[in-house]
């Protein structure tokens, strides 16, 4: 039996559990062809999926062993995204049940807002909920004294549907929105992924938002300009969007094999991905601009509670920093 956490922080509980319920339907039926199955089925009551956690075994593999796992999460993020939606799910958002059954948009859970009627909408609602929340941090709130609050306000009023002009068709398919390989349960001996656990984060949304919130340390985010363009991960997604260098950098903060091997294996297997997606790279910026207006660092009660003032007012400079080279990046 698996039960909500009603203290969840971030989490909004209005149709929280049935979201995850169709989504877990949604899936199920997306990714059919794969056995044994990698979806739990049910309700609350939910199948016991058998398996040892990938998160604990996939840094000790060796390269070909990594290869074999990431093909099969290449067919899994392909099946979802292929997936036909049912015509009763029409929004960007997450997805309920109607009296009668049948699965319809509703709010996206770890917002507590939408269903939006576009991608772009979805972005534009999120950054004035971070906003807000930003506004009641008490660390936060400090912007408002040297004008980036009225120039995010700006941003978001004017600048968003620039970022959103070259994004391809604006179709939506099922984003699982937390593909990590601690919700990978897997066959240590055949390497055969067994399941695809823990729906909490996934929604019906624009398929590049999956490479925005997934894959982080298994073949790397696509993650928005940082500040500094010589940095790894601005060096990885310039290699995700233009192809891989060779030979690939000597470096230690990024697995240049294992990210070159998880693209070779989406490029083998036709799967959408960001070199696809013309304009991924604008709409990253914008996803860039909602992380920093709310960083956890400075709003997790958790970290909060472990950290000296000294050291939150030292993250909430440094956040302030990264938003006006966001803004200026941006023409705000």
């Amino acid at each position: 039996m698996r039960l909500a956490n009603p203290n969840a922080e971030g989490m909004s509980p209005e149709t929280r559990v049935e979201n995850e319920v169709a989504m877990i339907s949604l899936a199920a039926a997306a990714l059919k062809s794969f056995q044994p199955s990698v979806v739990p089925s049910g309700w609350i009551i939910q199948q016991l999926m058998r398996g040892k956690s990938m998160d604990e075994s996939f840094g000790s593999m060796t390269l070909e062993q990594k290869k074999v796992v990431l093909s099969q999460k290449a067919a899994l993020l392909k099946a979802l995204q292929d997936y036909q939606l049912p015509d009763s799910i029409t929004g960007y958002g997450g997805v309920t049940y109607d009296e009668g059954g049948r699965m319809i948009s509703a709010a996206m859970t770890s917002v507590g807002a939408g269903p939006w009627p576009t991608y772009e909408s979805s972005f534009k609602s999120r950054l004035e909920v971070a906003l807000r929340r930003a506004d009641a941090n008490p660390y936060i709130q400090g912007s408002h004294a040297n004008g980036i609050r009225e120039r995010l306000d700006n941003f978001v009023e004017h600048g968003l549907p620039s970022q959103f002009q070259f994004l391809q068709a604006q179709d939506k398919s099922i984003v699982y929105a937390d593909f990590t390989t601690n919700n990978l349960l897997f066959g240590p001996a055949s390497l055969r992924i067994t399941a695809l656990i823990d729906y909490d984060f996934s929604c019906i949304t624009h398929h590049s938002y999956e490479f925005l919130r997934s894959f982080d340390g298994a073949g790397g985010q696509f993650r928005g300009w940082s500040g500094d363009e010589t940095s790894e991960q601005a060096v990885l997604r310039n290699a995700k969007l233009h192809g891989f260098p060779s030979p690939l950098p000597l470096t230690t903060g990024v697995d240049w094999e294992v990210a070159k091997a998880w693209e070779d294996e989406l490029e083998r297997q036709c799967v959408k991905r960001p070199r696809t997606i013309e304009g991924i790279d604008k709409v990253t910026d914008v996803d860039t601009v909602l992380r920093t207006i709310l960083p956890w660092r400075v709003s997790n009660s958790d970290i909060l509670r472990l950290q000296s003032e000294k050291v939150i007012m030292q993250y909430k400079e440094e956040n302030e920093q990264q938003l006006i080279g966001l803004l200026e990046r941006l023409g705000f």
